[in-house]
């Protein structure tokens, strides 16, 4: 296997360090089964959720893959340090608060609720250490080829992995897929040193519960994050530039979402920008100013988490010496093909305009495969989903109000409260609504936004509707099981088609 190979590559410099003999050496090279010497249909660079579901399809497809990844784990920011470990969090803080706030009210008494937060994060290491290890399984079993490393574009079809024992790793290919997402945008005058000043990762990774986390960016990573601490004690600060969180959130779904942050503890500064920040032994002193200017202010704080937004990680990739060009916010430029203007190099994912979603960059991935393949591979970006996981979810698909009025379109709405579905009533999360948008003439779904419980799980139902150009009166037709959560977007529709709701 690939993996172990590498791994023996490894050991083996390190034994030759320690004065291990040279045959001890090369048996360790010899033994992490090299990368292929054949050339490959394609290498993909990156293998987080764009890079590796395209290398797997691809194999599917019947193509000679290998994927090149070099944080040592497969699964890219998404599994290791943000998507997957992040959930973890939020549901084991959500248990430990119900237990801690709500168990009394259903008659049930534990005593007093206490918190080993070790645990918890031993609990959010084994979750992702089990799916990381999943992906190696699924490139074994689908042959997908895999070396550790950091590849390097180089002319000629070819992609150089350096290795840690010395030696570089050369492969040839007629295709190069460049998947390796983003990282942390830096704010200046802010030092991240993931201790006192964290990024979202090293939020991930706290030794103990914050007295005072500020979280200086109003988006989906920060609210998530700063749920977690919250929830397990923390007071929480959102420092944000804009005069609203979340700007590409519905309107009306924002105010409602902001009002439930700010009743479960959430202080909010909008409008504020952050000038500079100063570690003074365990605390990280702010200096804080109107984002137009006037009114200063120092705001302190035991950990600040830099959540202000992410770039795309492209430095190291020899993209210059190849030609691949960066449009002005250092996306890479592709076509609709997903071709950059070099021949045989393509990029998905985080790395060009759209979205950064793990699962835009996942269709981005498959739809890419099936190109190479000879087939149609296509994604339509004005479905893809979005999703807050906080408590309640905020989850959408398509236009917002706001964006359907500039647009000058005659449209309705429909909506539904949770407080009036029959199971969200019974299990205490009636608190949102669901929402629809829709063309005024033809009943076309041109939007839906959905905030409360498992919003994240009901959103699908309607982007299968608008993928097929679907009306509201589809959804308001077909049957839902009750009592069940889903029959709030079944009322929601049914207000959009024919004017009224029934439970309403």
């Amino acid at each position: 296997m690939a993996l172990q190979g590498l791994r023996g590559g490894w050991r083996a410099a390190s034994l030759l360090s320690r004065g291990g003999s040279r045959q001890a050496v090369q048996a360790g090279i010899r033994g992490f089964a090299s990368a292929p010497t054949e050339e490959q249909d394609l290498v993909v660079v990156g293998g987080g959720p764009g890079g590796y579901v395209c290398a797997i399809k691809a194999a599917q497809l019947g193509l000679k893959v290998t994927c090149v990844e070099g944080r040592g784990a497969l699964g890219g920011t998404c599994l290791n340090v943000g998507c997957i470990p992040s959930k973890a969090l939020l549901h084991s803080s959500h248990l430990y608060h119900e237990a801690k706030h709500d168990f009394a009210n259903y008659g049930i008494s534990v005593g007093e609720v206490s918190m080993d937060l070790s645990k918890m994060m031993a609990q959010k290491d084994k979750a992702v250490k089990g799916l990381t290890q999943g992906i190696e399984g699924l490139f074994k079993k689908n042959k997908v080829k895999y070396v550790k490393g950091y590849g390097k574009l180089v002319a000629g079809g070819k992609v150089e992995v350096p290795q840690e024992n010395g030696e570089t790793v050369t492969l040839t290919t007629k295709a190069t897929v460049i998947a390796t997402g983003s990282c942390v945008t830096p704010l200046p005058g802010l030092k991240i040193d993931e201790k006192r000043i964290v990024s979202s990762t090293g939020a991930l990774t706290l030794k103990e519960v914050p007295k005072h986390l500020v979280v200086i960016g109003g988006g989906y990573i920060g609210l998530e994050m700063g749920s977690v601490w919250q929830r397990l004690g923390a007071k929480v600060t959102v420092v944000e530039f804009l005069d609203k969180i979340v700007p590409t959130m519905d309107g009306e779904m924002r105010k409602q979402f902001q009002r439930t942050l700010t009743k479960q503890g959430f202080k909010f500064k909008l409008s504020t920008k952050v000038v500079s920040g100063e570690v003074t032994g365990d605390t990280v002193k702010l200096e804080l100013e109107a984002a137009k200017g006037g009114n200063k202010e120092t705001l302190e704080a035991d950990v600040v988490l830099v959540s202000a937004g992410r770039k795309p990680f492209v430095e190291g990739l020899g993209l210059e010496d190849v030609g691949v060009k960066l449009n002005k916010r250092g996306q890479i430029e592709v076509d609709d093909h997903f071709k950059t203007g070099v021949d045989g190099v393509y990029a998905i994912g985080d790395v060009i305009p759209g979205p950064m979603l793990a699962h835009k960059a996942e269709e981005d991935g498959f739809a890419l495969a099936e190109q190479l393949a000879g087939k149609k591979g296509h994604v339509d970006y004005d479905i893809v989903p979005s999703i807050v996981y906080t408590s309640p979810e905020v989850a959408s698909v398509g236009k917002t109000e706001e964006q359907v009025k500039e647009e000058g379109v005659d449209y309705k709405i429909g909506k539904f409260s949770f407080m009036a579905n029959s199971r969200a009533r019974t299990v205490d999360t009636a608190e949102g609504l669901v929402k629809f948008i829709t063309d005024a003439k033809t009943d076309k779904i041109l939007g839906c936004h959905i905030m409360g419980p498992n919003a994240g799980e009901l959103i699908p139902e309607c982007v299968l509707a608008m993928a097929y150009g679907g009306a509201t009166e589809d959804i308001a037709r077909t049957c839902h099981g009750h009592p069940t959560l889903s029959e709030a977007v079944k009322e929601a529709a049914l207000a959009a088609a024919f004017g009224k709701a029934i439970h309403a």
